[in-house]
């Protein structure tokens, strides 16, 4: 055990992704996902650990040599939890992908409620609770995150652990009448309460958290108001928050700013010329909307005429899941429409209205999209915050663009002032705020986007980190304003019959 107090991350997986080259040695790649590109830089600032899968259902010394290879060339210690693919099955394409995700999502259609699920969630969650007690001191404070380790502190408590943990979610937390289909719901709720601090993306989703506690306990308590508060329910008292995570805008800005990425955004409108280029960068996932954006792409250059060979949606999927049959099905349903609206509307050797983009891009690619796109279309169903409106912002230096955003994404409550906020399941209305966005005012434009840059640059990935562990420390719990530009939630809360 250690006695130096250190920050210790714990997460699904670790920031990196180690893979079995050709030769048979570990080939380390740098991870993906909002997670990962909030805290790489937090902890090479800071120094600690972080303890995760490492991504390979295998076993053995060379993986954990891996492991340990890259941790020192990352500037902080890294330790891996080892998964067998039966746990990773259950696990994590199971409980995590099968119900959790889809179930706070809104989506429970999609839920397929396995017992054996839950059963491997607890043994895993046992692994991890397991992992980060042999490698923590009772002075440190250790940071689990998201859905997939909503059990890590109760199993962290039957081991005697007496650290400080705290948890942030990184997906919605859903209202009671779509939380109570989950048959652990009770049990669940209570493993969160054996947290320290719990962190949410949104006030909606920390005041669905407080009415499931409400309907499900008998005397729950709430003392102060405003972005933390503390909560008292069967026999804990626990402080529970809103923090917005977001990105390190000046790492941002900086590369944005940069001559190559310049000189690749230039040449995308070199390509498309003579008219504005809307973006859409998704995951490939069904919570993201891309099938009801393209129908609205397609209303809008039928409602009006004018905006034909002017306007040109590059839509980038990132792949995910295609070996799930739902996810294989949903990039054939996109692919059909992409070919739908390209050949009702293209024009032979000049206008093609959707680019379509299959792959990863590089980060230097990505910015390119961002500082080349005069719109930006960002409408997912549901979302637990989305950097990537927040990256588009960051990446806008000359502040001539508009950003359109779903009000049920986490940061519309945050970007609502600046952003031109859809409800994505509106075809007509997302087509009517489209063509809006084409004929605003430059005036409008820069006012907009100057106030949504200014915003996330004050309540950066530094602002969130720290007043995540300042919430755990602190003694006054009013010193925690809500970022700027937040205000009251896009949609109405849950409010009970």
């Amino acid at each position: 055990m250690h006695t130096k107090q250190r920050l210790v991350v714990v997460s699904n997986r670790l920031p990196y992704v180690f893979k079995r080259g050709a030769d048979g040695r570990w080939r380390t790649e740098h991870g993906a996902g909002g997670l990962v590109s909030a805290l790489l830089p937090v902890l090479r600032d800071r120094g600690g650990s972080w303890i995760g899968w490492p991504g390979a259902a295998d076993t053995g010394p060379d993986l954990e040599a891996a492991v340990a290879s890259a941790g020192a060339v990352a500037g902080f210690a890294l330790k891996a939890v080892m998964l067998d693919a039966r746990a990773v099955q259950d696990f994590y394409h199971g409980f995590a992908n099968e119900i959790i995700w889809p179930l706070f999502h809104d989506l429970k259609s999609l839920c397929n409620f396995e017992p054996v699920y839950w059963r491997t969630y607890k043994e895993v969650n046992r692994k991890f609770a397991e992992a980060v007690f042999e490698d923590s001191g009772a002075a440190d404070f250790v940071w689990v995150h998201d859905y997939h380790l909503m059990n890590v502190a109760a199993e962290l408590r039957a081991l005697g652990c007496r650290s400080k943990v705290g948890f942030f979610l990184h997906i919605p937390f859903p209202p009671p009448d779509i939380f109570f289909n989950l048959p652990w719901r009770l049990t669940l709720l209570n493993a969160l309460l054996q947290y320290d601090l719990i962190g949410f993306q949104t006030m909606r989703d920390r005041r669905n958290f407080i009415q499931c506690l409400r309907e499900l306990m008998s005397g729950v308590g709430i003392q102060g108001k405003g972005q933390v508060i503390t909560l008292t329910a069967d026999h804990r008292t626990v402080r529970v928050g809103s923090f917005p995570i977001s990105i390190d805008y000046n790492a941002f800005l900086r590369q944005a700013a940069t001559e190559e990425v310049a000189h690749r955004a230039q040449e995308l409108h070199r390509l498309l010329p003579k008219r504005k280029l809307v973006l859409g960068v998704d995951r490939l996932d069904y919570t993201k909307g891309i099938p009801q954006r393209l129908q609205a792409f397609r209303t809008a250059l039928e409602r009006y005429p004018e905006l034909r060979e002017r306007i040109s949606l590059i839509q980038v999927v990132v792949p995910s899941r295609e070996e799930i049959p739902e996810y294989h099905d949903l990039k054939t349903r996109i692919e059909q429409l992409v070919g739908q609206i390209n050949g009702n509307f293209m024009r032979p050797g000049g206008w093609v209205p959707v680019w379509y983009v299959y792959g990863s891009l590089s980060r230097n690619d990505l910015l390119a999209y961002y500082r080349a796109a005069d719109i930006a279309l960002i409408t997912p169903f549901k979302d637990g915050m989305n950097l990537v409106a927040k990256e588009y912002c960051a990446c806008s230096i000359e502040e001539d663009c508009v950003l359109i955003l779903s009000e049920f994404a986490g940061a519309a409550a945050q970007l609502q002032r600046g952003a031109l906020l859809v409800n994505p399941y509106d075809i007509e209305g997302v087509a009517d705020t489209l063509h809006r966005a084409f004929t605003m005012s430059e005036e409008e434009r820069r006012g907009r986007m100057r106030r949504l840059r200014r915003s996330i640059r004050d309540s950066d990935i530094f602002w969130w980190v720290d007043s995540f562990l300042r919430a755990a420390i602190a003694k006054d719990l009013s010193a925690f304003p809500q970022p700027e530009g937040v205000v009251a939630e896009a949609v109405p809360d849950y409010v009970p019959i």
